[in-house]
């Protein structure tokens, strides 16, 4: 038996500087990414999305997660599929086999886990008193060491209007940059959509012009398909310089 919920949490937020309150929560990757960071320093994890709200972002954690099972020759199956559907059992078992494999191979030493991920954090990172319990180690919260040897506050209690505008700016910029994410996650999403509608398009022109007869039947599957495809709301014009395109970008690939 591993360890149970609250153990593992407990753990998790300590090692992470997060304040992740389900272990459902780790079926965004994001977390699982950072804990595997914290053993071989190599992820990437300016590109993992700690504020990931569809599966898309999550399958893109997953995939850097994947990437480092391969590049270190981890053995064990990620079952991606079941882990983004944020079931409890699924991902609690998954984060009860990575705590073992952390207690066996962490380096020890202090991580810095809020400068690793830039600050970046589905949740305000802060320390969760408690560790994880299992595996012999000490997995105490780490937190950076100054120069001389004092560890930072990531906030002070200040007096006057300066310490009110300044904790509203940064307020405002996390929230711009989350906003900022969401509509790059959105673009994503949009591309990765469009680019399967275009490769159907392409394979009803296809079929059409490799028999001319499919056009004029407008009882066929592919017509009917082909005309869902070209249909717009009512009131939506096709802009001029879109029609230009498609008329002069035949060639065009996906």
């Amino acid at each position: 038996m591993g360890e149970s919920r609250q153990e593992l949490l407990g753990w998790m937020n300590s090692l992470l500087q997060l304040n992740m309150t389900k272990v459902e929560q780790c079926g965004t990757g994001a977390a699982l990414c950072q804990i595997y960071d914290s053993i071989y320093l190599d992820l990437p994890m300016a590109r993992v999305k700690f504020n990931a709200n569809n599966e898309y972002s999550y399958l893109e954690n997953f995939k850097i997660l994947s990437n480092t099972f391969r590049k270190h020759a981890i053995d064990r199956p990620i079952p991606v599929q079941d882990l983004i559907k944020c079931k409890m059992q699924d991902n609690l078992e998954f984060l009860q086999w990575s705590k073992r494999y952390w207690d066996q191979y962490y380096p020890g030493g202090d991580y810095d886990a809020i400068a690793r991920r830039k600050g970046a954090g589905g949740a305000p990172a802060m320390p969760v008193a408690g560790g994880g319990g299992g595996g012999g180690r000490t997995s105490g919260a780490r937190r950076p060491v100054g120069s001389a040897g004092v560890v930072p506050r990531t906030t002070s209690r200040q007096t006057g209007g300066g310490s009110v505008g300044a904790g509203t700016s940064g307020v405002l910029q996390q929230k711009n940059a989350e906003l900022m994410e969401t509509v790059q996650g959105l673009e994503r999403e949009r591309d990765f959509y469009f680019s399967k509608l275009r490769d159907i398009e392409l394979l009803i022109q296809q079929a059409m012009e490799a028999e001319p007869s499919l056009e004029e039947d407008e009882g066929s599957l592919l017509k009917q398909i082909q005309t869902i495809l070209y249909s717009t709301e009512e009131g939506f014009e096709i802009p001029q310089e879109a029609e230009a395109g498609e008329l002069a970008g035949e060639e065009e690939t996906f």
